[in-house]
């Protein structure tokens, strides 16, 4: 049994508790990376804390399509690993901010996908309860409203391996149609 089947199993109150209980882990094991990122659709942003008084000379930063290193030349690297998935090099870049903060800004090649994570090895954050901070439903339109809540819908029903809206109601016209003849042989009957 998949962990979907088990979620839908759960009571509203149960549900909203599994819920909290995971955005509390996700923050402390977020909170434990030694930086803090966040991310829109097509970028992410890093923080990284570095020693105060560190210039721009004394670190090491590489930038590739899949990798990211930071560190202090000589030192061990505070983050060094495999990114999840593509970036744009030559529009990511990095900066360091009052000799104490390197700022790292990537460009996704990919500028409709969340991440999980920025290294492949640190703890992933669920990403189908991400909210768009500068787009929340609420600000939407009725109609644009309710086509991002369908399709909402349907990609999270989809990812369960569930029949999205328009196949419901597919299925709904077929057992009306069913009920209202009994008389026809519905057995060898496909949706499309």
């Amino acid at each position: 049994m998949s962990s979907n089947d088990d979620y839908d199993k759960l009571s509203k109150e149960e549900r909203e508790a599994k819920d909290k209980a995971d955005r509390e882990r996700e923050a402390r094991e977020q909170a434990e990376l030694p930086y803090q990122w966040k991310q829109e659709l097509g970028e992410i942003d890093i923080t990284v804390p570095v020693p105060p008084g560190t210039r721009a000379r004394d670190l090491n930063i590489v930038i590739q399509k899949k990798k990211l290193s930071v560190g202090l030349k000589g030192k061990e690297k505070i983050m060094d690993g495999e990114l999840p998935h593509d970036i744009k090099i030559d529009d990511s870049t990095w900066s360091l901010e009052d000799q104490k903060l390197v700022y790292i800004h990537l460009e996704k090649v990919n500028q409709q996908q969340w991440w999980a994570h920025v290294l492949t090895h640190h703890p992933k954050i669920d990403t189908t309860k991400i909210v768009p901070e500068n787009s929340k439903l609420s600000d939407l339109d009725g109609e644009t409203r309710g086509m991002v809540e369908k399709m909402m819908f349907d990609n999270q029903q989809k990812q369960m391996g569930k029949p999205t809206s328009d196949e419901l109601k597919k299925i709904e016209a077929l057992e009306k149609f069913k009920a209202a003849h009994p008389e026809l042989d519905f057995s060898n009957a496909k949706i499309a």
